[in-house]
């Protein structure tokens, strides 16, 4: 078996989110802790622990779309399938967070583009390839070599409604990408708000699941050393009471002989 791990690591204060969503990590040393540890057996002093030593913790301020994460369909609106109360992220079905990975390559794709239906169309038609129930679609652009940066936001082509669906029609349920989001960047959105007025295209990837409940991964590692079908995805999501999203350890699984 050999695993490929396609989630990003997650570091304090990194420029790839706005400041307000920038994790922060407190790591507490060994030293730091020996009375802690020392509390819990009566009669012991942090000095008769090996060199003064306790535990090493850590604690975190992050918000649940930091770092490589799942999001539920709560995250995109308060309903999803016309009118059910949307998922949260630990009411999301595990089912669907396993299957087989198909890649979707469009790093050929400048930043800000925004991927169409045909598009998809015509990547699976010309690899001969059939989209099955239950695959995990991973969009790979080119935002993954702006990772670390604060350009990484801005960064990668994204997804249409028209796409986003299509997908949902051929029976996909959870599909991810490189980029910090499943839509076009923001500041593309933005500008097309602009100079159209067109208030429909706002976040209009994420609102599909206003009418068809799916999932999506965002910020996503190592796409390209991903072929295109054969493994295994697996995503499931940190169980957080209520939540929009829930951090993943997301790997492909590759079974060899």
């Amino acid at each position: 078996m050999r695993i490929v791990d396609l989630s990003v690591t997650v570091e304090s204060c990194q420029p790839v989110d706005p400041e307000f969503q920038q994790a922060r990590i407190q790591y507490v040393r060994h030293k730091e802790t020996a009375d802690q540890m020392a509390f819990f057996f009566g009669g012991v002093t942090p000095e008769d622990l090996p060199e003064g030593n306790g535990w090493a913790v850590d604690f975190m301020q992050i918000c649940t779309h930091t770092g490589t994460h799942l999001d539920a369909p709560w995250h995109y609106y308060p309903t999803m399938n016309n009118g059910e109360r949307a998922w949260t992220i630990d009411e999301v079905p595990l089912e669907w967070c396993i299957g087989p990975g198909v890649k979707l390559d469009m790093s050929h794709k400048p930043d800000g583009y925004k991927i169409t239906r045909q598009d998809v169309i015509d990547y699976f038609a010309g690899k001969e390839y059939q989209i099955q129930p239950g695959d995990i679609i991973l969009l790979q652009t080119n935002a993954q070599s702006r990772w670390g940066k604060a350009e990484y936001l801005n960064a990668g082509a994204g997804m249409s409604a028209e796409a986003t669906k299509w997908l949902i029609d051929q029976g996909v349920k959870v599909m991810g990408t490189d980029g910090w989001s499943w839509d076009v960047p923001l500041s593309y959105e933005d500008q097309e708000f602009r100079e159209t007025g067109n208030t429909d295209i706002i976040w209009e990837a994420h609102r599909v699941g206003r009418q068809k409940a799916y999932c999506h991964i965002e910020k996503l590692a190592n796409l390209d050393k991903l072929p295109l079908n054969g493994y295994t995805v697996c995503c499931f999501p940190f169980k957080i009471k209520g939540a929009s999203a829930g951090w993943t350890r997301t790997v492909a699984i590759f079974k060899e002989d």
